[in-house]
């Protein structure tokens, strides 16, 4: 059975908003959660974002029972990987054991803001290979020196290290990336319904290992109004991932998607109050093998209507339908 999760999305909500969603979402049934790592959002209209660490250790005091996730931290440009080893460790000892680390190559939207420039894709990769390799010798809690072509680290330690540190998923796009994963990650995360990801990710040692999508939705019982929502907030979506890292600035994103209709939105994210639309949405994540799917629902004052709809009829409907 396909696990349902929850999205706590920093680029449209306040870090109290944010922590209140969670719980909510906790008590509405949702299997597991993850949390967006930005600094900024995608576009103007959706108006925040916080530091999701603070929010992280916040969800984790406030709930009991859900998962947490990043989804997903670069721990190459804003953050030192020591530093993120650091950050999983303690928060996996504040969640008692709920916490896994999602890592990615980053966006020039979030990392440009250091001042240490956006290298091509395969230089991101081979940041992030160095930077999970680090974490992961921290996470052995011994000391660890390294000399390596990105990063260095000088007799470090985590003096407070949970027994199970956390499970650590990596982004995959293309074939260096999931190979990648399938070498390192305990788990994969990729944000479209594609088995040859997956099926490279099994090729390099993944078999077996969760597989975690996400899909943005639109709940609203006015489809005309969700659809306009989808489009002021999430028309950026479907740029793929291969354009959207390499933009700077919301005002990119908004140059880039200003042709982009609101029919070319609902197209690929469903909208409205039919939870059969939801689960069709859903269902080629299941087909292609995806063990985990976490929804967005689109826009940040519209989560307590999505989440008493979800414990009402969509979780049921995704429940009965992904058996």
């Amino acid at each position: 059975m396909v696990q349902i999760g929850y999205t706590m999305m920093t680029e449209q909500a306040g870090p109290r908003e944010l922590v209140e969603h969670v719980v909510r979402a906790e008590e509405a049934g949702f299997d597991f959660s993850v949390t967006s790592d930005h600094y900024f959002p995608w576009l103007r209209s959706q108006g925040h974002a916080p530091y999701a660490w603070s929010v992280l250790g916040a969800a984790a005091q406030a709930t009991s029972r859900i998962p947490l996730m990043t989804y997903v931290t670069c721990p190459t440009f804003r953050y030192h990987p020591a530093v993120v080893a650091q950050k999983a460790a303690t928060l996996q000892l504040l969640s008692e054991g709920r916490f896994r680390l999602g890592l990615g190559s980053g966006e020039n939207l979030n990392e440009h803001v250091v001042g240490e420039g956006w290298p091509s894709a395969d230089i991101r990769v081979d940041r992030l290979e160095e930077a999970v390799r680090i974490i992961r010798e921290l996470f052995g809690g011994r000391h660890v020196n390294h000399r390596g072509e990105y990063f260095d680290v000088e007799s470090a330690k985590l003096w407070d290290l949970p027994d199970q540190p956390p499970p650590i998923g990596i982004a995959v796009s293309g074939a260096r990336s999931c190979a990648l994963a399938g070498h390192l990650g305990d788990l994969v995360i990729a944000t479209e319904p594609k088995a040859e990801l997956l099926e490279a990710f099994d090729r390099h040692g993944g078999e077996g290992k969760p597989r975690v999508g996400q899909l943005p939705v639109c709940y609203d019982p006015d489809r005309e109004a969700a659809v306009r929502r989808a489009h002021e907030q999430f028309r950026w979506f479907g740029g793929g991932w291969k354009v959207n890292a390499e933009l700077p600035h919301p005002d990119s994103f908004d140059s880039a998607t200003q042709y982009v209709t609101p029919d070319d939105v609902a197209a690929s994210i469903p909208c409205g109050d039919d939870p059969e639309n939801f689960v069709e949405a859903v269902r080629p994540y299941a087909e292609a093998g995806f063990t985990e799917v976490a929804l967005v629902q689109i826009g940040g004052d519209t989560q307590s209507a999505f989440l008493d709809w979800s414990a009402k009829e969509l979780l049921p409907a995704l429940r009965g339908a992904l058996d």
